[in-house]
């Protein structure tokens, strides 16, 4: 049984940085592709940032660009958002997105999601 373990979330002062990781917990043969999502109270669900693992690209939305960077460590199976000069607009709850496979197929999983407040 494979799962998303999220860690790294809690409370930074504005200009501040947390680190996110989300852990693959079971067996799989990689990581495909990399997301995470968050989503403030009252707001849509937004994509801030993805890895597409096979060619390296990746993509940030525009709010965190320059700011965030996803990363991954194959030998850990762990993804990771660096976040750093946070500001109080990305107080939202954090999820982590993984499409992976496992022998000849590919599978997508979510995370349970991470709290990040931001606040002086």
């Amino acid at each position: 049984q494979v799962q998303l373990v999220e860690s790294g979330g809690g409370l930074a002062q504005p200009g501040g940085s947390l680190r996110l990781s989300c852990v693959v917990s079971g067996s799989i043969s990689s990581i495909n592709f990399a997301a995470w999502y968050r989503q403030a109270p009252g707001k849509q669900r937004e994509l801030v940032a993805s890895l597409i693992t096979g060619n390296e690209i990746t993509y940030y939305a525009d709010a965190v660009k320059g700011r965030f960077t996803i990363s991954r460590d194959d030998a850990k199976n762990t993804v990771y958002l660096q976040m750093n000069s946070l500001k109080s607009e990305d107080t939202a709850s954090y999820a982590c997105y993984l499409n992976c496979r496992i022998l000849q197929n590919n599978f997508q999983y979510w995370g349970q999601g991470t709290q990040v407040t931001v606040s002086s």
